[in-house]
């Protein structure tokens, strides 16, 4: 007789309806799953830390590696790990973030500041390389005042002829570079008044420009040095070589060694933006990038003291991490949820060019067949919320839900209604086989591809398995290339995230569904449904226009858009995004939180070198 595993039986009886959600918590609690460290599919186990990271940490990573580089005191260190799904660092010689095969979130956003940061959670904009900004009346004309006396590592001044060369370039080359379409779609060309004034023209009223530009979450253009770059392709100039200096920066760090194993930064001891009052010098000397060891190397490391941030686990190892290291916290604590809310609400998307995914009738069947509750029990155990249509629940987009309400009432997006999608697609000529499962009105079968990354892993069986329950053959896999895959609309089904707005100017959620986005390299921004609908393009388009201040306007072409978005449902909205981050107070403290929100804590988007300059050491 074949033992059935206790985790498994359990969220059989969940999915099948034959336990209530408040048992099924009950007999969570009671097989301790959470101190057992469920993972993935709620069943894993956690290994030791000798046994799954011996081989992770920074001073066997810099032997492997053989790294000509200083020793640094682990207490003056701060060891972060993030990577692509193959667990390796394989751009760690491409330092020009434009390359579309280069990667901000693994080192150059520490080495390409912005003109300004952003952060949402405290709706607060901290100039950085400029120092101010104005629109003209018609907002076709922006002036920004770049800083005085601040210069590049390689002792050339920085001035405002780098970011007019930057913006110029971008109009130049377009697509061939990330965030070059967005520049080349609005920016008629840029020019410096003098040393420290950067003006720029633009082909249509654009009140949005310096907000899109600045860093916020995973959006921002970088500025490059112009005396480098000038003799180079910026859509093929890696910007690597240690022995020149490159990359060259107006930030305190320095890339000292960068392989597949391990990327390595030291601060240098004068950083300009202290005498300017811009920021304190950071505490660390030493910032290490490690590739991620997968989700039980990530939590036998933190416990280990070995990391002092990583990628963000399963809501159940958080028990585990707490249990065997009480240095560690999260953004709540020690209590669920473990994080906050993204700016990357959920979604299962399907490609809206390949059929039948192609029919909106379809695509509302899958949304149907979805039971979101469900979903965040099992593969979130508890600690989600549901999507606000693709926007993050954030405070300020709130009004822009209220308005569209009715409009929900009509299509509701999250209503989980198998004898409704049953209906849907018994109307287009579909049929069931003796198995129960869909036929097309050919009479073929019907099967779903879905594919995604170590965010959705425990998501993906989930999914899998209500859609094979409505009839629906699913699969699910992470492919290493899964991100190169989606960009190019090499899939039928994807789990993944929105990239969009973060405050109350709703226009960057809006832009995802514009055919134009299609062709924009870089992650975010873009219509990876590949939706194509030209009346709503034409009023995305009409909005980038209009100040997001004219809110009566703004709303306005807002509710018109949602008419033409909610029937056609390009993707399936599931959940809310939390980003559930231990943070290591070992040897660091002043992480940002609930507590002290200054800015969200992922150490890969853009405004990572804020906590950077504000997290103290734990002795201190």
């Amino acid at each position: 007789m074949v033992k059935r595993d206790p985790v498994q039986s359990l969220t059989q009886e969940f999915i099948s309806g034959d336990l209530s959600r408040r048992d099924f918590m009950k007999r969570v609690a009671a097989l301790g799953l959470a101190a057992a460290g469920a993972g993935a599919g709620l069943g894993s186990q956690v290994g030791t830390a000798a046994a799954t990271n011996a081989a992770f940490t920074p001073a066997m990573i810099a032997q492997r590696a053989a790294a000509q580089v200083a020793e640094v005191p682990r207490e003056q260190t701060l060891v972060a790990v993030r990577s692509s799904i193959k667990g390796k660092f394989d751009e760690y010689q491409l330092w020009n973030p434009f390359l579309p095969s280069a990667n901000h979130q693994l080192g150059s956003h520490m080495t390409s500041e912005p003109l300004a940061f952003y952060s949402a959670f405290m709706d607060q904009t901290t100039m950085w390389l400029a120092e101010s900004y104005e629109y003209s009346d018609d907002y076709r004309t922006l002036t920004i005042k770049t800083r005085p006396n601040v210069t590049w590592s390689d002792g050339q001044p920085f001035s405002a002829n780098d970011v007019v060369y930057t913006f110029n370039q971008l109009v130049e080359v377009g697509s061939a570079v990330k965030w070059g379409a967005d520049v080349q779609q609005f920016l008629d060309g840029a020019e410096a008044a003098d040393e420290n004034t950067v003006v720029c023209n633009f082909k249509v009223p654009a009140p949005r420009f310096f907000d899109f530009v600045a860093y916020k979450f995973d959006i921002g253009v970088y500025i490059m040095p112009e005396h480098i770059f000038q003799d180079q392709d910026i859509a093929e100039f890696a910007f690597f070589d240690i022995e020149q200096g490159w990359p060259v920066t107006t930030s305190p760090w320095r890339v000292v060694y960068s392989g597949p194993e391990q990327k390595v930064l030291d601060r240098a001891d004068e950083w300009w933006g202290v005498e300017a009052g811009v920021a304190e010098l950071p505490a660390m000397k030493r910032f290490i990038y490690l590739p991620d060891p997968g989700e039980q190397g990530l939590i036998s490391g933190i416990i280990a003291n070995q990391y002092d941030i990583v990628t963000g686990i399963q809501p159940a190892g958080f028990a585990t991490v707490f249990s065997g290291n009480d240095k560690v916290t999260t953004w709540t604590g020690q209590e669920s949820p473990f994080g906050y809310v993204d700016w990357w609400p959920h979604s299962l998307y399907v490609n809206n060019e390949v059929e039948p995914w192609s029919d909106p009738n379809v695509r509302w069947a899958l949304s149907y067949y979805l039971d979101r509750q469900q979903i965040i029990d099992i593969a979130w155990m508890g600690a989600s919320l549901p999507a606000t249509l693709f926007v993050p629940d954030y405070p300020p987009l709130q009004p822009f839900l209220e308005a569209v309400q009715p409009l929900i009432e009509e299509h509701p997006y999250l209503e989980y209604n198998p004898a409704k999608g049953d209906e849907l697609l018994t109307a287009k000529g579909w049929s069931k086989d003796g198995n129960g499962m869909w036929l097309d009105e050919s009479g073929q079968p019907i099967s779903l591809e879905i594919i995604s990354f170590f965010d959705f892993t425990a998501v993906g069986p989930v999914v899998v398995e209500q859609l094979k329950r409505a009839g629906i053959e699913a699969t699910y896999a992470e492919p290493p290339n899964i991100f190169d895959r989606f960009a190019a609309g090499d899939y039928t089904g994807c789990l993944f995230g929105h990239g969009g707005s973060y405050s109350s100017d709703v226009y960057y959620s809006l832009r995802l569904y514009q055919s134009a986005s299609t062709k924009i390299p870089g992650g975010h921004l873009v219509n990876f449904s590949r939706w194509h609908n030209d009346e709503y393009d034409k009023l995305v388009d009409e909005l980038y226009g209009i100040s997001p201040t004219e809110t009566e306007k703004v709303m306005e072409i807002w509710t018109k858009s949602m008419e033409i978005w909610l029937p056609e449902l390009p993707d399936i909205q599931i959940s809310q995004g939390l980003h559930r981050l231990p943070t290591n107070t070992m040897y660091w403290t002043n992480w940002p939180d609930a507590e002290n929100p200054y800015v969200n804590t992922a150490h890969w988007h853009l405004t990572w070198p804020l906590v950077m300059h504000t997290v103290k050491p734990a002795a201190q």
